[in-house]
């Protein structure tokens, strides 16, 4: 029998939705795969109710319904005051993952190099392999997150056609200051690179701090592909509704990519969502500070365990050191804490290109019950195994 492609053996299935199986399999608490634990907004759920009545069941424009496409671009207007066509930079997409493979085979073709920090979300290392690109990293260095512009500068003179910027950071949770983005613009424009962003979390910045949308900088609008997606915002992560927003000319090539991919998102859902984009910015400012009351919740625990870990400024991961527990492999141990402890992580090598095992990811997306719950299980790390 002939092979598989080689492509298929270079990663693995995911340990994000690995574990969430395992977290099944032990009744723990699912704190590895990030999606929040309760129900999306009534108004958002009863206006899908009254698209799928009114008989909302069929394809949609394949890029997108043009009702969606017209609020996307208001909201996106509204948060990053550039002028967005919803009729020619704009493709919905399903989810933000399609919406990430949709961008990179826009503008990569097979052997050109695609940099990003690293830890990264796995995803984007499987897009890089999967388009044919080779993936070049630059290292996020804990305990503050921050790189090295050398370092930076070294990987898009090594010939980068596209830099990947996911920001605020999954799984670290860093928020990138407007310093070290304007760095990174002025090296994409000297190198000529494309800046591919994944913008999901950019309504959960905390502390006061300031999500800049990478399009926003001088001179990055036209070689900005801006990927987001609504299910962070507004807890329908199952709704799978993500966007690109780019000038009209790479949008022209994105819409092709996407149509022969998936053809279009779920036609009632496209419909439903426009209802939460015209909310005003006490939902933003609420949801904000909901996910900050969260993330401490989850922190006061940590703190209870003598562990180290960085404070999460955006997203809703925190990166946890667990060497101290002893064991071989992180993987290891997500598996012990998942089976003994009650509690399911990811293994941090997942993030990782090279061999780290320091670490484990937790996510806060859940209620404050299920928080406390899962920090008095986390107690339990104090006395190792």
């Amino acid at each position: 029998m002939p092979q598989t492609s080689r492509r298929t053996s270079i990663f693995t299935e995911s340990l994000i939705r690995e574990m969430s199986r395992v977290a099944a399999q032990h009744n723990a608490i699912n704190l590895a795969q990030g999606f929040p634990d309760g129900n999306p907004p009534e108004a958002l759920v009863a206006a899908a109710r009254a698209a799928m009545d009114a008989g909302r069941h069929q394809y949609a424009v394949t890029w997108g319904s043009p009702e969606l496409r017209d609020a996307l671009a208001a909201k996106l207007t509204r948060f990053t005051g550039l002028a967005v066509d919803p009729q020619r930079e704009l493709v919905v997409t399903c989810g933000a993952t399609e919406a990430m493979m949709v961008a990179m085979m826009t503008v990569c073709d097979p052997g050109d190099r695609v940099g990003l920090f690293s830890p990264f979300y796995e995803n984007y290392n499987a897009d890089a392999i999967l388009t044919g690109a080779t993936p070049v990293h630059v290292r996020l260095n804990p305990p503050g997150y921050g790189f090295d512009p050398a370092e930076l500068r070294a990987a898009f003179a090594s010939g980068l056609k596209a830099f990947i910027l996911c920001n605020p950071s999954n799984p670290c949770g860093r928020v990138f200051t407007r310093a070290e983005l304007s760095l990174i613009a002025a090296l994409a424009e000297e190198f000529d690179a494309f800046v591919i962003t994944d913008e999901v979390y950019e309504h959960l910045v905390f502390d006061g701090r300031e999500h800049v949308y990478f399009a926003t900088l001088p001179g990055m609008a036209k070689r900005t592909i801006s990927c987001s997606s609504l299910s962070k915002t507004f807890s329908i992560t199952g709704w799978r509704l993500g966007y690109v927003h780019a000038p009209a000319e790479i949008i022209a090539q994105a819409r092709k990519v996407h149509d022969f991919l998936t053809v279009g998102a779920a036609a009632p859902l496209q419909h439903a969502v426009v209802t939460a984009l015209g909310w005003g910015p006490d939902y933003y400012a609420g949801l904000a500070a909901e996910y900050q009351g969260r993330r401490d919740l989850l922190l006061s625990y940590l703190d209870k365990t003598g562990l180290g870990y960085s404070t999460p400024e955006g997203a809703y991961f925190v990166m946890l050191d667990v060497a101290p527990l002893g064991f071989a492999s992180d993987v290891e141990c997500a598996h012990w804490m998942t089976r003994e402890i009650g509690v399911a992580p990811v293994p941090g090598s997942s993030f990782f290109p090279y061999p780290e095992n320091r670490y484990v990811r937790l996510n806060f997306a859940k209620s404050a019950p299920v928080l406390r719950e899962a920090g008095e299980r986390l107690l339990k790390l104090k006395a190792g195994r």
